[in-house]
């Protein structure tokens, strides 16, 4: 027979070989180079205790979407820190104006000294706090009352109830600590000023001079402690207060209070009847910043100040200087103003103290739980 003949039981059933029964099993170039093992060459396995296989480096996971994701990313990096770059030059090339910083003004001061008609009244306190109009006084920090309390446009109750304590906390120190009184601590008066009003304040106590400006009378009562003292503690105190917004960010606050103390001489042995008193009457100007109101402190803007009895011609800049019991002041008057003088102008003020005696006391029933307290006008 020519050719080749068919098998007996006909043709086989892989006629390529079996090449297609190991089919599945053949792997293809992605399937080997995607595989994690790789066997050695005939040469690397020739060396001592050399594996079959090794295992290859594994690459990092593919991002999705190829490349895409990757520039996305970074380009995602780079808008944010372009925002960030342009919110910055906007903070500082803002071209809305930016509210400047308020800085304390000067206190402007005016001390007037209140000379008497003729002698001092004398007596024990309690007569003389009997007398009018000292008798509808309060005593101490009683007499610094709050009036009503309503919200301006910008600045809430809690605010102005804020600044009116501070206002009250500034009188009580400046006007009724003993110590302050006599010039031993200033401290307490200080801590509630505004810093940038601090130096003038500073100077003020250290160099007092008449030029409305560096009077420490403006500032505190003070006394010369070597020549009075306190003839009791208990000071009388009468006056108002009242506030108003001055502008958006300021509040303005004025106190206008009549002090009157009982003194009496510091040397010798003290006396029953050797009392007298010394009135001061400060209107004071204060104005808050919010944060003024947030640091418990004020700014003291102007000072007027009547004290007496005193001598026209006393130096009350640096410490008040009162005529005691039986006393009278000086035929001089205040010092003279030389209008074509250069520097600083002086105050060269004085006025006259209405009396208060004390002999309408003595008829008069110490005022009790029910005694009138109504504001009388003053003489």
């Amino acid at each position: 027979m020519t050719g080749r003949s068919e098998p007996p039981d006909g043709p086989p059933e892989n006629p390529a070989g079996g090449e297609d029964e190991y089919r599945s099993l053949v792997f293809d170039e992605s399937f080997i180079q995607a595989a994690r093992m790789r066997e050695y060459s005939a040469q690397e396995r020739m060396g001592d205790h050399a594996r079959a296989v090794r295992s290859l480096p594994e690459d990092p996971p593919p991002l999705r979407g190829g490349g895409g994701g990757s520039r996305a990313a970074v380009a995602l990096v780079v808008l944010i820190a372009l925002a960030f770059a342009v919110a910055v030059y906007i903070g500082f090339r803002s071209p809305y104006p930016q509210p400047a910083v308020r800085r304390a003004e000067p206190l402007r001061t005016t001390v007037i000294p209140l000379a008497p008609r003729g002698a001092v009244p004398g007596g024990s306190p309690e007569q003389l706090y009997r007398a009018e109009p000292v008798s509808g006084f309060r005593t101490g920090a009683d007499g610094i009352n709050f009036p009503g309390v309503k919200r301006t446009q910008n600045f809430s109750d809690n605010q102005i109830t804020a600044a009116l304590a501070t206002v009250k906390d500034y009188l009580v120190e400046s006007s009724l600590n003993p110590d302050v009184l006599t010039g031993s601590v200033r401290r307490p008066v200080e801590h509630l000023l505004d810093p940038d009003q601090r130096p003038q304040f500073e100077r003020s106590l250290s160099e007092p001079a008449d030029d409305e400006i560096h009077a420490a009378t403006g500032w505190l009562v003070r006394f010369d402690p070597e020549r009075v003292e306190l003839a009791d503690p208990q000071i009388r105190v009468q006056g108002t207060l009242r506030y108003e917004e001055e502008t958006a960010g300021v509040l303005g606050v004025v106190s206008d209070h009549t002090f009157t103390y009982a003194l009496r001489p510091a040397d010798g042995p003290p006396s029953e009847d050797g009392a007298s008193l010394f009135t001061v009457r400060r209107e004071l100007h204060f104005r808050f910043d919010r944060e003024d109101l947030r640091l418990h402190r004020l700014e003291v803007r102007t000072a007027h100040v009547q004290a007496g009895p005193q001598s026209c011609s006393a130096d009350a800049t640096g410490m008040l200087r009162p005529l005691l019991a039986g006393e009278k002041a000086d035929a001089r008057g205040p010092a003279a103003t030389d209008p074509y003088a250069s520097g600083p102008p002086t105050a060269a003020l004085c006025g006259t103290l209405a009396a208060v005696s004390p002999s309408s006391a003595l008829s008069s029933p110490p005022p009790g739980p029910e005694a009138d307290r109504t504001p009388r006008p003053r003489p």
